[in-house]
């Protein structure tokens, strides 16, 4: 059994902080990555401090001389052979977490697939519309720079007739084994290799246009159809429009943002539009027809109905954004300035027809 406190040299009784300076010191001397490193001594080192840091692995190991610790899955092994005591706390770094877990479970067979080329981003844009043309619908033509397919080599990346040959990187393998030491021990994992970017092969001339890439930065010209009732805020999709992929990987797509503009006489709520009309009250008295125009400049005309209330509402079936909403006209009713004496004895003569 080792003896942790010789190996960090440093005493018993010995405080968190000195533990952990003889840790720092000793891990930069031993580090693999440093030309005088140790891997052995390294894990040995990583091993101490991961259990003398700790206050109960420490309590424990100076009781009995060990730690005791269940399986990385909350249960010990069947024949108790599995002694693995994580402790993450002392991880810092998500990214080396992620890796360690990776060589863990290649080492169980699960395997993470390879990575291929890199698909193309998605692009978001935003344009602008009236709300007669959010009503009508609309054929709207974009053009945009991105990054496009290489008409070079068609987006391949390199020329079609020379081909491609095995990455002598790994040796066709698309994948290369990697090692590495942590706090945890020694891990090994298979990598995607960079140099072919895991396809395993390499190609005999790389197309200059691209850089090899299967991409260059351009302009793509796109018509979407903005349908009748579009909604202010309304996102679009439009598939394999937005950035080119690398080497045929695929295009990202592209979301259209739809802003429908406010109307200077038209509200629209939900899909039913409403206006205003000015109309005085004797038109309102005699039930006469109003004459308003829709959204989209025709004239129609309501008849206001018996015993219709100011502040009331008159509809107009069909005439909204959708043929099956309305156009809804508020009435506001004027009085007259001035009233001859002809005016008043008429307008007197009514309200004692009312009052009967």
């Amino acid at each position: 059994m080792n003896n942790y406190y010789e190996i960090l040299g440093i005493k018993k009784g010995a405080s968190k902080e000195e533990i952990k300076k003889a840790y720092r010191t000793l891990a930069h001397k031993y580090h693999p990555d440093r030309p005088s490193g140790n891997a052995e001594k390294f894990k040995e080192v990583s091993e101490a401090y991961q259990v003398l840091s700790d206050d109960e692995k420490r309590q424990q190991y100076d009781k009995f001389g060990r730690v005791f610790g269940a399986g990385p899955f909350g249960g010990g092994a069947p024949d108790g052979a599995w002694n693995w005591d994580f402790d993450f706390s002392n991880v810092e770094d998500a990214t080396e977490l992620e890796e360690i877990f990776n060589a863990f479970f290649e080492g169980l067979g699960i395997r993470q697939r390879r990575r291929t080329y890199t698909r193309g981003s998605d692009l978001e844009l935003t344009t602008e519309v009236t709300l007669e043309e959010a009503k009508a619908g609309k054929i709207l033509k974009l053009e945009y720079e991105t990054s496009v397919e290489c008409k070079t080599c068609n987006g391949l990346g390199y020329e079609s007739k020379a081909g491609v040959k095995k990455c002598d990187y790994c040796d066709g393998r698309g994948e290369v084994k990697e090692s590495r030491d942590s706090f945890f021990g020694h891990f090994a994992r298979v990598v995607s290799c960079k140099t072919c970017r895991g396809v395993g092969q390499m190609p005999k001339e790389p197309c200059i246009t691209c850089d090899a890439s299967g991409r260059i930065k351009g302009k793509r010209s796109v018509e979407i159809d903005i349908r009748s009732g579009v909604l202010d805020g309304q996102i679009i999709k439009v598939k394999a429009t937005g950035e080119a992929g690398e080497r045929q990987a695929g295009a990202g797509d592209l979301y259209l943002r739809v802003k429908v503009k406010p109307h200077p006489i038209f509200e629209r709520r939900g899909n039913n539009l409403y206006r205003q009309v000015n109309v005085n009250l004797l038109d309102v008295l005699l039930e006469k027809a109003v004459e308003t125009t829709t959204l989209g400049g025709k004239e129609v005309k309501v008849k206001i109905p018996p015993g219709f209330e100011l502040g009331g509402e008159l509809r107009i079936k069909g005439e909204g954004m959708l043929p099956d909403s309305d156009l809804i006209i508020y009435l506001k009713v004027s009085t007259p300035k001035r009233l001859s004496s002809k005016a008043k004895k008429l307008l007197e003569d009514l309200e004692s027809e009312l009052g009967e």
